[in-house]
């Protein structure tokens, strides 16, 4: 495993604004058989909001080791903040939080104090806030111990980082910020090149969008990481 086996190897699905609810549960019944059951792999789904209730139902009656995240989360705690969905609220079904993805700091203007925020109320939670960062320069807010290197230019594109560079990434993070600090990549990550990543010294495990959609792809992305 990546950074040795006593450390956690993360393989976590972002789905975006994708998937029904049925679709979402075909999706849990398929890939949630197919998980080793290794301490030390986490796998984690993050669908979307309306879905979060029904996912965590099936993952707990199957009985899967599955872990369930919500791609984002709000600034603010419980009260008067129309159509957000809080910390408290949110943490009888989830165990991570993505939070200042690229695509919210982009299309919503996420600032990094209100991303501070939105980690000090999941961690209030006792939930796990995962920080996206775009490159070495990006702040990284106290409390975090897990963050997804996801360079912009990788997003979507079918054109990811190398794993050399992202390791070299990685490495200045950790060294900044503490070495018990978790890096993932995020990016373009797929069957094909997800080993080349997670097979590197400072890379912890990989953060998945569209290809998390296919299951029988991301079963395959699950079965290369289980094998390093």
């Amino acid at each position: 495993m990546a950074g040795g086996d006593s450390k956690n190897t993360w393989i976590i699905a972002n789905w975006k604004s994708n998937m029904t609810i049925a679709e979402a549960l075909e999706w849990v019944s398929k890939v949630g058989s197919e998980i080793p059951k290794i301490d030390n792999i986490k796998v984690v789904v993050c669908p979307t909001f309306s879905a979060l209730s029904e996912v965590k139902k099936a993952i707990q009656i199957g009985n899967y080791p599955l872990l369930v995240g919500a791609q984002n989360i709000s600034p603010f705690g419980v009260g008067a903040y129309t159509g957000e969905e809080n910390a408290q609220t949110l943490s009888q079904f989830i165990d991570l939080a993505i939070i200042g993805h690229s695509e919210r700091r982009e299309n919503f203007k996420e600032t990094d104090e209100m991303i501070t925020n939105k980690v000090n109320q999941v961690v209030e939670n006792k939930i796990t806030p995962l920080v996206c960062v775009q490159n070495s320069e990006t702040p990284i807010p106290e409390n975090c111990k897990i963050v997804a290197y996801e360079p912009i230019f990788a997003i979507g594109t079918g054109n990811p980082d190398t794993p050399g560079n992202a390791d070299k990434i990685a490495d200045v993070l950790k060294e900044r910020y503490g070495q018990n600090l978790a890096v993932i990549y995020g990016g373009s990550v797929d069957s094909g090149n997800v080993k080349g990543f997670v097979a590197q010294e400072n890379i912890a495990g990989v953060l998945v969008g569209k290809a998390s959609l296919d299951a029988d792809e991301f079963i395959k992305i699950i079965a290369a990481c289980d094998k390093i």
